[in-house]
């Protein structure tokens, strides 16, 4: 049975690394998806400006008349210059500054033997053309424009971008890595300590059996002074046990170890028997506890044992935050489909910073440098498994120097 749970819990373990492994994957798929897609961008916008500027010399082209009449017969030195500078001025105001070249060429043919014959005219990297035909009266000139380090100019452009995203997603990487290693160290670290835990309270229960019933027969055999330290070594005892059996039971609780044996109950006798047992604490006190059983429904699909014992710990805590005489309330009533039981005393109060947190394993509320109260810290928490195991809830008011009630609410049977 432990081998299975184990191997269940490893396997819980690989299926979490496994999916945020594939999820961490997946996210990296996108960021260089995304990545790829930015560079078509950028690219998409350096072929919208590169095609304006080639499209507004070419309009500036047709305003010049003597330009156009020259090129109608061939393309000079003047006309080259006019050309160029036209460039310069369009990739200035647009704000595009990369080396370029340009040509006006008839590409479909060339002069031979005084006649034009057909010519296939390769295009270069990063060539932009435009037609001159309304330039050249349709003499099927073209105006190219040419961008030899078109490529590395757009790698430049997503090199910042590309490197900050490769850097962010290494980083990811190791965290995340380093994460799961810290948590795989963490969680074989708790096992140890759990086990250590087990293994002492085990330990612990043999000698307390022991010394209790050493005490029993030294209390038979005894009279005065000698009965008196008896009576105290057993009520020692009895604390011993019980805080042994609180780890124990808390810790089993956390593995699944101790199922819980549900049968219809009556609460209300429940909580008359859980009263018994704790009349000697109350009475050594000298307090009082009142009992107001209103609920009508009170049956109720629980483990006996386990809710007196959660009922009994919320007495012991009433008890022992007490401000002198312990004055504790129990009262019991229907609401909708569900029985409430609310534990009530006027003992030294929570704070409000403290109250969802007493709730949680080995939390105490600070006191200071007193250490009045004794114990673990698993109280409340052993409680709060319980209920909440029965389907049920648990919740607390509290007001410092006024006292606290913890509300309990479960189905009905």
């Amino acid at each position: 049975m432990a081998n299975f749970e184990k191997q269940m819990k490893l396997n819980r373990s690989t299926i979490f690394i496994a999916t945020s492994s594939a999820a961490l994957l997946l996210v990296l798929i996108i960021q260089v998806s995304w990545l790829f897609k930015a560079a078509k961008n950028k690219e998409d916008l350096f072929n919208e400006k590169a095609n304006i500027v080639l499209a507004r010399t070419t309009e500036a082209l047709l305003s010049d008349k003597e330009t156009c009449k020259n090129i109608q017969v061939c393309v000079g030195k003047k006309e080259t210059h006019k050309i160029d500078s036209l460039f310069r001025h369009y990739m200035n105001f647009y704000n595009f500054h990369m080396a370029y070249s340009f040509e006006v060429v008839r590409p479909n043919f060339i002069m031979l033997n005084n006649s034009y014959v057909n010519n296939i005219y390769p295009n270069k990297p990063g060539c932009y053309k435009q037609s001159l035909d309304e330039v050249s009266n349709r003499n099927g000139w073209e105006l190219k424009l040419f961008f030899p380090a078109k490529k590395q100019f757009i790698i430049a452009e997503m090199g910042t971008l590309f490197i900050t995203s490769v850097i962010l997603l290494l980083v990811v990487l190791v965290l995340f890595w380093r994460t799961v290693l810290l948590l795989m160290k963490e969680k074989q670290l708790w096992e140890r300590t759990t086990e250590f835990l087990n293994n002492m309270t085990h330990e612990f229960k043999t000698p307390l059996t022991n010394i209790a019933l050493a005490g029993k027969m030294i209390v038979k055999d005894s009279t005065g002074k000698t009965k008196h330290y008896s009576e105290i070594i057993l009520e020692e005892n009895e604390k011993l046990r019980l805080q042994v059996e609180q780890v124990l039971s808390m810790t089993a609780l956390e593995r699944g170890e101790i199922p819980l044996l549900k049968t219809e109950l009556d609460f209300n006798a429940l909580i008359t028997e859980a009263i018994k047992s704790m009349t000697l604490q109350i009475e050594n006190k000298q307090g009082s506890i009142q009992v107001n059983l209103h609920a009508n429904e009170h049956l109720v699909m629980g483990d006996k044992t386990q809710l007196a014992h959660a009922l009994c710990n919320l007495m012991d805590n009433a008890i022992k935050y007490a401000n002198e005489k312990p004055e504790l309330l129990i009262e019991t009533f229907n609401k909708d489909k569900n029985l409430v039981v609310t534990v009530s005393d006027k003992g030294i109060g929570i704070e409000k910073e403290y109250q969802q947190k007493v709730f949680d394993k080995f939390f105490r509320v600070p006191t200071g440098d007193v250490h009045n109260v004794k114990g673990f810290g698993l109280g409340l928490a052993y409680v709060k498994k319980i209920i909440e195991l029965h389907n049920g809830s648990i919740a607390l008011e509290s007001e410092k120097q006024k006292g606290t009630t913890f509300t309990i609410t479960l189905p009905h049977a």
